[in-house]
């Protein structure tokens, strides 16, 4: 008898155990061991995929360093928890001097991380002065149908139309459909200028946002489904519009959707025209060093960042390495192998000059993500171009935002707008290029 009361609580101690982890407590555990700089605690908990891109260097110099860079933590907010599928989707609030991040875990029935994403803090936003909300209409509308759908926005002019219309195509990232990058919103300031002036505009949240979960879990992602497939269907669906005239549908990329720009143009020839914003022409693992210098230039006696800039040196190696077939890794820098040797020796720039789509390629100086070595490679593969129209802007940065002197990852907290001069010279452009003209 005494054996028997001895085993009662020692089964109900392995039945507690078995429970699955309360995911708000994981969660939190997750990014307590991150802020804190426990980066092997955080790759244990890594599971599936995540744990083979996730390597302890990339949690150290990238993800850390992110975080370092921001200062030491004030605060951390509780766990807002969502379902994606079979995972729980955990977004945890982090609180800095400058600015509030969110660090958002996705976990598996277990507790395994199959995901890891900082994004920044919705700012409140402010209408920008071109923007005239009485000159149009918002609704909701679908991209695409199946596992793969996405919620989208048709910003609309009010009238009768047809009106010509614009798909925004998103850069890198897990993006939502007003690119949301810090205090800044550059598709939403897109779209209301843009609508304010007679074009219809649709943007859409980015795959890697909606679906993060499930495409953590694939191991051949390629730019096809991260950015072209979507982007083809929301030009279809924008074309079908009653109030939208066919022949007069434009691509707009910014950042990666520039620089995928001639690939979402061979699925969709019958695009009226292209514009590209700040479309690098450089492979993405060149770009990324670069960066990584650049921030560590803004300060010399910043070790963690030259640290970091040393080691994606060496992932931009292995990224060489992967693309050649000499190397076994599933993936570098967050890229599945697939996605890597999907991108070999693909140029944008020359691939554009082989499509008869009129275009036009803009770029801020004061860029260091996409720079003006970007720019020039654009101009020298489209010189004899007629159709052609490239701009650059002294004052604007990555998102088309005007400032003084470097730019630096610090002035995306700072609230601002895309430059009226781009709503105005985009405008122009696509006017110039209606339908028989």
């Amino acid at each position: 008898m005494r054996l028997h009361a001895l085993l009662l609580p020692l089964s109900a101690l392995v039945l507690w155990w078995q429970q699955p982890p309360d995911p708000a407590v994981r969660a939190r555990q997750i990014v307590d061991w991150l802020l804190e700089g426990q980066y092997e605690q955080v790759r244990s908990a890594l599971a599936g995929e995540a744990k083979l891109r996730l390597t302890l260097e990339l949690l150290r110099d990238q993800l850390g360093a992110s975080l370092r860079q921001l200062g030491k933590p004030e605060a951390v907010g509780q766990p807002e928890l969502r379902k994606s599928g079979n995972f729980d989707v955990a977004v945890v609030p982090v609180k800095f001097a400058s600015v509030g991040i969110n660090v958002v875990v996705t976990l598996d029935a277990q507790g395994g991380v199959r995901g890891l994403f900082l994004r920044p803090q919705e700012v409140p936003w402010q209408r920008p002065a071109y923007s005239n909300p009485d000159a149009f209409l918002e609704r909701e509308v679908t991209v695409g149908d199946g596992e793969w759908k996405l919620p989208g926005t048709l910003t609309l002019p009010k009238g009768s139309g047809p009106w010509p219309g614009i798909v925004l195509v998103h850069g890198s990232g897990p993006l939502d459909r007003d690119q949301t990058v810090g205090a800044c919103k550059v598709f939403k300031d897109l779209a209301e200028g843009l609508a304010s002036r007679g074009i219809a505009v649709l943007r859409y949240e980015k795959r890697t946002r909606q679906y993060a979960a499930r495409i953590a879990a694939l191991q051949d992602f390629t730019v096809w489904q991260e950015t072209v497939e979507d982007a083809v269907k929301a030009a279809e669906l924008l074309r079908s519009l009653p109030e939208i005239d066919g022949k007069r549908v434009f691509i707009l990329g910014h950042s990666l959707g520039g620089y995928l720009a001639p690939r979402i143009l061979k699925q969709a020839p019958w695009v009226a025209g292209v514009i590209i914003m700040a479309g690098n022409t450089r492979p993405l693992g060149t770009l990324i060093v670069e960066q990584a210098e650049y921030i560590a230039s803004l300060d010399p006696a910043n070790e963690a960042a030259r640290r970091q800039a040393e080691k994606l040196k060496e992932m931009a190696a292995q990224i060489q390495a992967i693309e050649e077939g000499k190397s076994e890794l599933r993936g570098v820098m967050g890229m599945p192998a697939a996605y890597i040797r999907d991108l070999k020796g693909y140029d944008p720039a020359a691939e554009l000059s082989k499509l008869e789509v009129p275009a036009l390629i803009l770029q801020g100086e004061r860029d260091y993500q996409v720079t003006m070595a970007d720019f020039k490679r654009w101009k020298e593969a489209l010189k004899d171009r007629r159709d052609v129209t490239l701009k650059s802007y002294p004052k604007l940065n990555h998102l088309f935002v005007a400032g003084e002197g470097k730019s630096t990852p610090a002035e995306y907290q700072k609230p601002g707008h895309v430059d009226q001069q781009v709503i105005e010279d985009v405008t122009a452009w696509v006017r110039s290029h209606a339908s028989g003209s």
